[in-house]
């Protein structure tokens, strides 16, 4: 059994590519909440708590934007914010904006779906206490999708005032489109060392670190065999995993140079840059509290 991944592993920052930094600023500053950290040509950071950059844009009037569920890739990137009221006072917001959503009761969470102006799938949530999910027989735990109580979530917002995202919001997760979801539980769980969490059938895998619902979501819906976005499409540039401390970068670069994958670790030794099977870019990272930041 490979060792598995640090139980203190998270979801960092998500870098995307969009068309239209004014459109994607006003978007996202507006509708989602985050706040401009800062902007530099063609990039710009987003920010919740004021200092940590949760969401990257980078801009390119020639990206294109493909068929929705055609290539492996983002399926949505999930904002978590720290309780109920913030995800109500959120839904009110994008009311507000008369932006269309999907929602989602997952018995672990509440969910919120939208897209923004680029097509990119966007997940906001609000996790129930840990105590209360419920595992199986197989001691994965019990996922669904169940009608969100939308009323309930009104009325315990109500009052509250929309001042953006709460500094405490994270990147919960991220969820992809893969072309072979035995080649992807390979390589995030034996290779990186992610646990399987819950499996949606044949068609869809969760897992993560440390016991949460999770990290990483991975499914077959854009078909199997689905090839890698473009370099020159939207969609996702990279994510980022944060795990706490050297030694724990150290046992997963060991279980990628033994696998044969290739990587780039940067000059400092606490990052390093791959792509998955599905051309799917990520970061890992020591965090900065490891780095003496």
């Amino acid at each position: 059994m490979p060792t598995s991944i640090h139980p203190e592993t998270v979801i960092g920052a998500v870098r995307l590519k969009i068309t239209n930094m004014e459109i994607s600023l006003r978007f996202y500053e507006e509708v989602i909440g985050f706040r401009l950290l800062k902007k530099d040509g063609a990039v710009a950071e987003l920010t919740a708590d004021g200092h940590t950059p949760l969401l990257i844009l980078e801009e390119n009037n020639q990206f294109r934007r493909m068929p929705e569920r055609s290539v492996s890739g983002l399926y949505h990137f999930a904002i978590l914010v720290p309780d109920r009221i913030s995800l109500g006072a959120a839904l009110r917001n994008m009311a507000y904006h008369k932006i269309p959503l999907g929602q989602g009761d997952h018995l672990v969470s509440e969910a919120l779906y939208l897209n923004d102006p680029d097509g990119n799938g966007i997940e906001v949530y609000a996790d129930r206490p840990r105590d209360t999910w419920q595992k199986n027989e197989q001691g994965e735990i019990l996922m669904t999708t169940d009608p969100v109580d939308i009323d309930g979530l009104l009325a315990v917002s109500e009052g509250a005032e929309w001042n953006g995202l709460p500094p405490e919001t994270k990147i919960g997760h991220v969820h992809f489109h893969v072309g072979d979801l035995q080649a992807a539980k390979h390589f995030y769980c034996d290779v990186l060392g992610f646990d399987v969490i819950a499996r949606y059938g044949s068609a869809a895998l969760f897992i993560s670190a440390g016991g949460y619902h999770h990290h990483i979501g991975l499914n077959l819906w854009a078909g199997a065999g689905a090839p890698p976005t473009p370099e020159d499409a939207v969609g996702l540039r990279y994510f980022t995993i944060n795990v706490p401390d050297r030694d724990a970068l150290l046992e997963i670069e060991q279980r990628l140079t033994a696998e044969g994958t290739a990587f780039e670790r940067q000059a400092d030794g606490n990052d390093i840059s791959l792509s998955d099977p599905f051309g799917i870019g990520m970061k890992i990272t020591v965090t900065k509290n490891e780095k003496g930041e």
